[in-house]
Protein backbone atom coordinates (compact mmCIF):
# COMPACT_ATOMS: atom_id res chain seq x y z
CA UNK A 1 0.00 0.00 0.00
CA UNK A 2 1.73 2.81 -1.20
CA UNK A 3 1.60 6.53 0.79
CA UNK A 4 -0.11 9.57 -0.66
CA UNK A 5 0.37 13.29 -0.65
CA UNK A 6 -2.55 14.92 -0.17
CA UNK A 7 -3.87 18.83 -0.13
CA UNK A 8 -2.02 20.66 2.97
CA UNK A 9 0.93 19.95 1.08
CA UNK A 10 -0.03 22.21 -1.73
CA UNK A 11 1.77 25.71 -1.73
CA UNK A 12 3.60 24.96 1.58
CA UNK A 13 5.77 21.97 -0.03
CA UNK A 14 7.78 20.93 2.83
CA UNK A 15 10.45 18.63 1.92
CA UNK A 16 11.97 17.20 4.82
CA UNK A 17 9.91 13.61 3.33
CA UNK A 18 12.50 13.11 0.75
CA UNK A 19 15.39 12.65 2.21
CA UNK A 20 14.26 9.95 4.41
CA UNK A 21 12.91 8.37 1.48
CA UNK A 22 15.10 5.18 0.39
CA UNK A 23 13.68 4.52 -2.81
CA UNK A 24 13.36 8.05 -4.10
CA UNK A 25 10.30 7.80 -5.00
CA UNK A 26 9.33 11.79 -4.44
CA UNK A 27 8.52 14.12 -7.39
CA UNK A 28 8.64 17.48 -7.57
CA UNK A 29 5.92 20.14 -9.13
CA UNK A 30 6.25 23.53 -8.95
CA UNK A 31 3.77 23.94 -5.78
CA UNK A 32 2.98 20.32 -4.50
CA UNK A 33 4.87 17.08 -4.07
CA UNK A 34 4.03 13.42 -4.96
CA UNK A 35 4.88 9.55 -4.31
CA UNK A 36 5.24 7.41 -7.27
CA UNK A 37 3.12 4.77 -6.09
CA UNK A 38 5.28 2.05 -8.31
CA UNK A 39 8.48 3.01 -6.40
CA UNK A 40 6.86 3.73 -3.11
CA UNK A 41 7.78 0.34 -0.71
CA UNK A 42 5.48 1.82 1.82
CA UNK A 43 8.58 1.68 4.47
CA UNK A 44 6.15 4.69 7.00
CA UNK A 45 9.50 6.84 7.11
CA UNK A 46 8.48 10.34 4.98
CA UNK A 47 4.69 9.88 6.80
CA UNK A 48 6.09 11.10 10.47
CA UNK A 49 8.74 13.59 8.71
CA UNK A 50 6.19 15.99 6.97
CA UNK A 51 5.83 18.82 9.88
CA UNK A 52 1.72 19.49 8.11
CA UNK A 53 0.26 16.05 8.24
CA UNK A 54 0.12 16.14 4.48
CA UNK A 55 1.23 12.39 3.69
CA UNK A 56 -0.83 9.20 4.27
CA UNK A 57 -1.18 5.02 3.62
CA UNK A 58 -3.42 4.93 0.61
CA UNK A 59 -5.85 2.79 2.39
CA UNK A 60 -5.99 6.16 5.12
CA UNK A 61 -6.26 9.14 3.10
CA UNK A 62 -9.09 11.40 4.49
CA UNK A 63 -12.40 11.47 3.05
CA UNK A 64 -12.56 13.64 0.52
CA UNK A 65 -9.24 13.23 -0.49
CA UNK A 66 -9.29 10.32 -2.39
CA UNK A 67 -8.60 12.26 -6.12
CA UNK A 68 -5.00 12.56 -4.79
CA UNK A 69 -4.60 8.99 -4.81
CA UNK A 70 -5.10 8.97 -8.48
CA UNK A 71 -3.44 12.45 -8.89
CA UNK A 72 0.49 11.37 -7.18
CA UNK A 73 0.23 8.19 -9.82
CA UNK A 74 -0.36 10.29 -12.71
CA UNK A 75 1.66 13.63 -11.49
CA UNK A 76 4.54 11.59 -10.35
CA UNK A 77 4.76 10.09 -14.17
CA UNK A 78 5.99 13.44 -15.64
CA UNK A 79 7.71 15.62 -13.06
CA UNK A 80 11.46 14.86 -11.83
CA UNK A 81 12.35 12.96 -8.94
CA UNK A 82 13.18 15.09 -6.06
CA UNK A 83 15.98 13.51 -3.27
CA UNK A 84 17.25 16.79 -1.54
CA UNK A 85 15.40 18.62 0.94
CA UNK A 86 15.07 22.53 -0.33
CA UNK A 87 13.54 25.45 1.55
CA UNK A 88 9.70 25.16 1.74
CA UNK A 89 7.77 27.99 -0.37
CA UNK A 90 7.94 31.55 1.09
CA UNK A 91 4.70 32.09 1.86
CA UNK A 92 3.75 28.03 2.84
CA UNK A 93 3.09 29.03 6.82
CA UNK A 94 0.02 30.96 5.63
CA UNK A 95 -1.20 27.81 3.65
CA UNK A 96 -0.55 25.06 6.49
CA UNK A 97 -4.43 23.63 7.27
CA UNK A 98 -6.27 25.60 4.48
CA UNK A 99 -8.68 23.36 2.64
CA UNK A 100 -10.23 23.81 -0.94
CA UNK A 101 -6.65 24.64 -2.44
CA UNK A 102 -7.16 22.09 -5.74
CA UNK A 103 -7.26 24.01 -7.76
CA UNK A 104 -4.76 25.89 -6.92
CA UNK A 105 -2.22 22.85 -7.83
CA UNK A 106 0.27 24.11 -10.36
CA UNK A 107 1.13 21.35 -12.96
Amino acid sequence: MPFVVTENCIKCKYTDCVEVCPVDCFHEGPNFLVIDPDECIDCTLCEPECPIGAIFPEDDVPAGQEAFVELNAELSKSWPVITVRKEPMADAGEWEGKTGKLPLLER
